[in-house]
């Protein structure tokens, strides 16, 4: 969608009574919302979650869920991590069905083709900060990673 035509939606919102506009153009779409309008009146009121009869939790279970949850993420961190430079979507490969650019046990260089982050239509390489063997790759393909997500871990 052309940046123009997001000015003049702002303009014609804030000469408006309306409080928010939402337009969809083919896959593109924009939803603007006039700063202070009271959104709570288009929230739905969801019914209080009730206790299971007969059942009850313990403090136990939490607290072992913690202390594996702690031993996973330091296992995972043992190596130079290569993070995501972008929000987006990570994919493996060049393309749909190709051999992926690197597996666990490939050894890359500085500067070698890691994976595809997906952003806003446009396709970017993440190329190796640093040369090693990688030892993990931690997103699926076709999932979305965040900005400073770790995506590779080298040796």
């Amino acid at each position: 969608m052309d940046i123009r035509k997001v000015k003049k939606l702002i303009e014609m919102l804030e000469d408006s009574n309306l409080n928010e506009i939402e337009i969809k153009e083919g896959e593109e779409s924009v939803k603007l919302v006039k700063a202070g309008s009271n959104l709570s009146q288009t929230l739905v009121a969801q019914p209080a979650a009730q206790p299971l009869e007969g059942k009850s939790i313990t403090k136990e279970e939490p607290e072992k869920i913690e202390k594996d949850t702690e031993v996973e993420e330091t296992k995972k961190v043992s190596g130079k991590e290569i993070k995501s430079p972008m929000v987006g979507t990570f994919y493996g490969a060049p393309n749909p069905g190709a051999e992926t650019f690197v597996k666990v046990g490939d050894n890359v260089n500085e500067g070698d083709v890691l994976c595809i982050i997906e952003a806003m239509k446009m396709m970017n390489e993440v190329k190796a900060d640093f040369s090693g063997t990688i030892i993990d790759i931690v997103p699926d393909d076709a999932e979305p990673v965040e900005f400073g997500q770790t995506l590779f871990i080298l040796e």
